[in-house]
């Protein structure tokens, strides 16, 4: 596959994974090749944990599932992320960025516009919309063969100097990296976000993968091998919208959109 190619088909993986272990042959790859990523002064601030164990594995199932539960129910994930939702291709021509929820259950359909309000988030609530979520989030993470926790050695992550802004993008460059690999080699991956949603669910996994004082956990990925039909879940969205080059490029300067660049 050519790195364009692997660039145009990255995606996050929604859905289930086959049961299948990675192989430790592909598991050494995508972190060899995270490993590759620039940083500064060559200080290579990432360690991976890599993480098989059924028990560990369903424990962080059951904390992530808990956790968006608990988010969902209490309105702050909405709340704090509406800005980026979806419900129409309209909308989703309109802005070229965010999240389209292009699949939900049919009594969940007609509160998509109010969801956001307090009538909306009782209307949700009420159908056990974050319990759904919480169980088919739960699921997804149990039924994953392998995780990835992303560290950063924290003498070299010092939020607020520069070399915290340093660790960050290091740490960036060596997740895509380790992202496009996953695409080449058939598998698939995605952040598992929710214990950052609600307050101490985050050190529960920290204590759980026993990382030390001088390590910081930054994510926690899911990653598996994709099934040749992938499943939707039972409320699904999909982001594969991309904003114009005129959006997000200048020429010379920030007063003058490039243009001429944009896909008609």
């Amino acid at each position: 596959m050519e790195l364009r190619e692997a660039i145009a088909s990255r995606r996050t993986t929604n859905g289930a994974f086959l049961p299948d272990p990675v192989s430790p042959e592909h598991q050494r790859v995508l972190v060899e090749t995270a490993a590759r990523a620039p940083s500064q002064l060559n200080s290579q601030p990432w360690r991976f944990v890599l993480v098989e164990s059924r028990e560990t594995i369903e424990e962080v199932a059951r904390i992530s599932g808990a956790a968006m539960t608990t988010a969902m129910g209490n309105g702050t994930f909405f709340e704090r992320y509406k800005r980026y939702f979806r419900f129409s291709e309209q909308e989703m021509e309109r802005t070229r960025s965010g999240m389209l929820f292009d699949k939900l259950p049919a009594p969940l359909r007609p509160f998509t516009r109010s969801v956001f309000t307090r009538s909306g988030q009782r209307a949700v609530n009420a159908l056990r919309v974050p319990q759904t979520l919480g169980e088919q989030n739960r699921r997804l993470v149990a039924g994953s063969p392998l995780l990835l926790g992303v560290m950063l050695d924290r003498a070299e992550y010092r939020p607020g100097e520069l070399s915290g802004f340093y660790s960050l993008f290091s740490m960036g460059a060596a997740m895509e990296n380790l992202w496009l690999t996953t695409t080449e080699l058939g598998l698939g991956i995605q952040f598992i976000s929710f214990p950052m949603e609600v307050p101490g669910q985050w050190d529960r996994i920290v204590e759980l993968l026993h990382v030390p004082d001088d390590l910081e956990l930054m994510a926690v990925y899911r990653i598996g091998y994709l099934p040749p039909e992938a499943r939707r879940p039972v409320i699904d969205w999909t982001s594969s919208q991309r904003r114009l080059v005129s959006q997000y490029v200048f020429r010379e300067d920030c007063r003058t959109p490039q243009t001429g660049w944009d896909a008609s």
